[in-house]
């Protein structure tokens, strides 16, 4: 059983992971202001829902862990029954409010589908379903070990490419391009995350991808990854998409703690998906400022 803690509102909510859809829905909006579509005020209802979606995902992530406990709390002595009922309440109460988010992110994405279009509409269908079934069975992909290929499209290229739409911003290759690199980053956190569990998701048979492929190529995929989100800015910069490139050399020491976790061996995990979480934030703020600067 995870700490009684684990399980904490606030906790659940995993706010480090908030980095994603700020940075990702920030980016959409940008882009579509940089062609001089929506407003700021849009701007920031967007990023809201973007925010809202990004913590239902994680307050119902938790309910997979609910048959565990359930078959645990059968099984332990009278002493232990308080841990395990006070922890079963706190994921159904963690996922009733993920649900609520998801309606209100939903609610936002109605009203926005009604100025801008059946596009934007699918995109959204997509997006609560994918948020959803991350954990939510029957699909369940995370247990099936797509969480991380599917984290990429899902939380990265249709986020950023939703909230330029939602901008009134046609959907082009250039956005979807320029998303590479945040939606690779989205990728990373997800895979921290379950390099950190590995041992536990394993013990209980929850087959995610880090738990299907090993440990060790599970390392070895998250320093590829780390490389290819500078690799392929370099490539946005070549080919005109990015107007800088060099100051985001400036985030290489945010990469390192986590890239340094992730590729020892026996290395302490425990903080992989925060340091994962606050490199996204240096790199996306830094990838954001020269399209900020040519708005001002």
């Amino acid at each position: 059983m995870k700490p009684a803690g684990s399980y904490d509102f606030i906790r659940a909510m995993r706010p480090f992971t908030f980095s994603v859809a700020i940075a990702a829905c920030g980016l959409g909006t940008v882009l579509a202001l940089h062609q001089g579509y929506g407003s700021v005020w849009l701007a920031l209802l967007i990023i809201g829902a973007g925010i809202l979606l990004q913590a239902a995902v994680n307050l119902i992530n938790d309910h997979a862990d609910l048959p565990l406990l359930e078959e645990q709390a059968r099984e332990v002595g009278a002493a232990h029954q308080e841990q395990y009922r006070a922890a079963i309440s706190a994921i159904r109460r963690n996922f009733r409010w993920g649900m609520t988010f998801l309606g209100f992110a939903f609610l936002i994405g109605l009203g926005l589908v009604w100025v801008q279009g059946w596009l934007l509409l699918v995109l959204i269908i997509v997006g609560l379903l994918g948020a959803y079934f991350y954990s939510g069975e029957p699909v369940h992909y995370k247990r099936r070990g797509l969480g991380v290929i599917l984290v990429f499209w899902l939380m990265g290229v249709l986020l950023v490419g939703g909230s330029a739409v939602a901008m009134g911003a046609p959907l082009t290759v250039d956005v979807l391009l320029i998303s590479i690199p945040f939606s690779l980053l989205t990728s990373l956190v997800l895979l921290g995350n379950e390099l950190r569990d590995h041992a536990e998701d394993q013990r209980h048979g929850l087959r995610t991808l880090t738990v299907r492929i090993g440990e060790w190529r599970a390392r070895q995929l998250f320093g590829l990854m780390l490389g290819a989100v500078y690799a392929s800015s370099l490539l946005l910069w070549w080919g005109g998409l990015l107007p800088w490139a060099w100051h985001l050399a400036l985030s290489l020491p945010l990469a390192w703690p986590p890239l340094r976790a992730a590729w020892q061996a026996g290395a302490d995990r425990s903080q992989l998906p925060q340091q994962t979480g606050r490199l996204f934030a240096g790199f996306g703020l830094l990838f954001l400022m020269p399209y900020l600067a040519r708005l001002f």
